[in-house]
Formats: C-alpha cells, structure tokens, sequence
C-alpha cells in the first residue's frame, strides 16, 4: 500500500469535530477478531471494562484491572487501523488523586499503543480529566449511569428519570467538556436530558440507552449481536448469533460421536519415501 493510500487512524481531533455533523459509529471491542470487524465499520472502538461481564463473566465491571485492560487494549490495537481507540480506566486507577489516574493511564496508552483512555464521573472528575489532558492524555468522560458505581447507586440506575435531577447531570456534562474531556458517553440517561445536553455541550455526546439526536451511538457488541442471554432494555439485537453458534455445536458434537468428522480431507496422507525427499 503507497504512502498516499495508506489508512490513518481517527485522531481525537476528528473526533471532536463531528460535533453535529454525521452521528459517530461507536463500538465496544475486546478481542482481535471482533475488533478487526468493528475497525471496518467504526469511529471509534471502545475497549470497555464491559469485558469483565461479557469475557470473564464477572456479575459488574468493578473486579476488572489495569493489566486486564492492557491485555485487551493491545489485542485491539494489534489489528485496528482506523477507528479511534479508546481504553476504559477500571474501577480503582484514576479515583484515588490525578497523580495516581496520570500514572495508571500513562501505562495504559504506553503499552496499549491507545489513542485516548476513557474514565467514569462528572464534576468530582473534572480535576483529574483537566489534569490528564493538560498531560497529553486525551480523555473520553462518561456520566449518567456509571456502571463502576453499581454498589453506591445499589444497583444499574438511570438517570434523568426525575426532572428534579436534571440540573445534577447538567452541571456534570458542563463540567466534564470544560475540563478538556474530547467527548462524553451519555449512559442510561432520560431521552430529553440526552438531548439536552448535546445542545448544551461542545463537545460530541456518544449516546448508549439515551437519545437518537446524541452524536454518536455506542453499544456493547455482545449486545447487538445476540451473544448476550439478558441484554438491556435499550440494546437493538442486531443478529441472533448465539442461535448460530448453538447451531453449530451441535452439529460438530453429532459428527464427533458419529466418526463423520474429520473426514478424509480434513486429515494429513503418509508421503511414501520419494515424496517426503522432495518435500
């Protein structure tokens, strides 16, 4: 491939100027061959800490570490050209002070080869989001549902539900954008305040279980291709792979315990001596 044909990757810059113009094309990637699909199609990949529940079948998000983020983020940067690549900061590595976010997140983008680093809060996180990005690193934020909160807010709550709450995440959205952050994920939040909010903010919003006018749509890709036994309510089941995986199982024990596989084609000829010489 020439130099002048050559694919570049989405830069948070490009990223950021989508604000209004064509809905952002987000998705959550945790794996080289899934991400090698997503890249064909996406803006931009989040490597979510989502993989706790979807990978490793943990019950939340809050057991997944930092070296568990790296493994994922390497597989997905191995194989994506295009997309912006985004890693999700876990449960325990940005929240204690900047100084320890700056450290953990540096790490990230150092051995992940990352484009940004994604981190959960408003305006409590403002002053680590500011102090990362005056850094070098740049900062995705993420507000509404929190899902490293599951315990504090007793259970995946949304937001927005209640005009009166209305002003709380209002002030997180403002905060967030005029700390740096290059976009913010609006999660499980009421469709008018999603909507609200991206008027409100200059920077783009990326919706999941929010509003059709954020500019861009984020969904775990588990979700949206069916693997997932209860997705949520919001998720749109794009295909039902689980049914053709199943499909396939079966298929494959019933050859195994019948001998019809491996068939001859699927097996390796002993050479006779002249034949293996030359080989």
């Amino acid at each position: 491939m020439s130099a002048q044909t050559k694919v570049r990757r989405k830069t948070v810059t490009k990223i950021r100027a989508a604000k209004g113009k064509a809905p952002l094309v987000c998705l959550t990637a945790y794996t080289a061959p899934i991400a090698a699909l997503a890249d064909e199609v996406a803006d931009l990949i989040l490597v979510g800490d989502s993989a706790g529940m979807v990978v490793h079948g943990f019950e939340n998000t809050v057991p997944v570490t930092l070296d568990t983020m790296i493994l994922h983020g390497q597989a997905v940067v191995r194989v994506s050209k295009r997309a912006c690549i985004v890693v999700d900061m876990p449960f325990g590595s940005y929240e204690e002070s900047p100084e320890v976010a700056y450290r953990n997140a540096s790490r990230v983008m150092q051995e992940t080869g990352c484009t940004a680093v994604k981190l959960e809060g408003g305006a409590h996180m403002a002053p680590t989001i500011s102090f990362l990005v005056k850094r070098g690193i740049p900062v995705m934020a993420h507000i509404g549902l929190t899902p490293q909160a599951v315990h504090a807010m007793g259970g995946f709550r949304t937001s927005g539900r209640c005009r009166d709450e209305w002003a709380d995440v209002e002030a997180d959205a403002k905060a967030v954008a005029e700390a740096g952050a290059f976009s913010v994920v609006l999660e499980g939040m009421a469709e008018p305040l999603a909507a609200k909010i991206t008027g409100l903010v200059n920077i783009p919003t990326v919706g999941i279980g929010a509003s059709a006018q954020c500019d861009g749509q984020i969904l775990v890709i588990d979700d949206l291709l069916g693997l997932t036994p209860k997705p949520p309510s919001f998720v749109k089941k794009y295909a039902d792979l689980d049914e053709v995986i199943r499909e396939a199982l079966g298929r494959y024990a019933e050859e195994v315990r019948s001998r019809a596989f491996p068939a001859l084609e699927h097996t390796y000829a002993v050479k006779d001596e002249g034949e293996a010489k030359r080989a």
